[in-house]
């Protein structure tokens, strides 16, 4: 049964995308560092998203280009080692700033893997995590999230709360990419529906260290 679940959630993503919605910023050209003043802002579109459509609005910096058609572990792969190579070009140039990162839907798996990988090396920087399919589940339950076993392969397969002390906000809306137990029959219209303030990054604060699930507000489990 977990089988045949997980196939379905994963055969549903490769339909998708990141909201289609008008970008509030302009992407900055790939490898051109942003001014040093305020917070760099950087964020990672879901499956079948562009660098320049990923439904991402706010004071952006940066917009993160990778291959987003097949969510599998090599996209995630490609997706962190993109966003690794930006963000630590944009320290190299400003060393003081601060870094918020944001990601949705397999975007937000690259930003989760991002701060695993690099929370030990890399200071003053926060994460905002939609629908994140790495997610574990919600508070209180045990398990919960859509952890799609080897289908999909590491690093996107597995749920985890590896933050390290990375503030991180991760927000599922009764969605099955993010929770298994709202059930599959909520994907792909909750996924995709049920976050559209969510993805003005100008709306998270820049130490936010939280939970919103289902509606409501929980501390940091991790």
């Amino acid at each position: 049964m977990r089988v045949k679940r997980t196939t379905a959630a994963a055969a549903g993503l490769l339909l998708a995308a990141g909201l289609s919605v008008t970008q509030a910023s302009v992407a900055r050209a790939v490898g051109t560092a942003a001014p040093c003043g305020g917070t760099y802002t950087i964020v990672v579109g879901g499956t079948g998203s562009s660098w320049n459509n990923d439904g991402f609005t706010g004071d952006i910096q940066q917009h993160v280009g990778y291959p987003t058609q097949i969510p599998n572990g090599a996209s995630a792969r490609a997706g962190v080692d993109e966003l690794n190579r930006l963000v630590r070009g944009q320290r190299a140039a400003c060393p003081d700033q601060h870094v918020k990162m944001g990601g949705y839907s397999l975007g937000a798996a690259v930003v989760h893997i991002w701060v695993t990988e690099n929370w030990r090396t890399f200071d003053n920087v926060n994460a905002v995590l939609i629908a994140d399919p790495k997610r574990r589940g919600g508070p209180g339950a045990d398990g919960g999230s859509v952890p799609f076993g080897g289908v999909v392969g590491a690093p996107l397969a597995g749920a985890d709360t590896y933050f390290g002390n990375v503030p991180v906000k991760t927000i599922c809306h009764w969605d099955y990419v993010c929770d298994e137990s709202a059930g599959i029959w909520t994907y792909p219209a909750n996924h995709v529906n049920n976050y559209p303030a969510d993805f003005n990054m100008d709306h998270h604060d820049d130490g936010a260290n939280e939970q919103w699930y289902n509606g409501a507000w929980y501390p940091a489990s991790w």
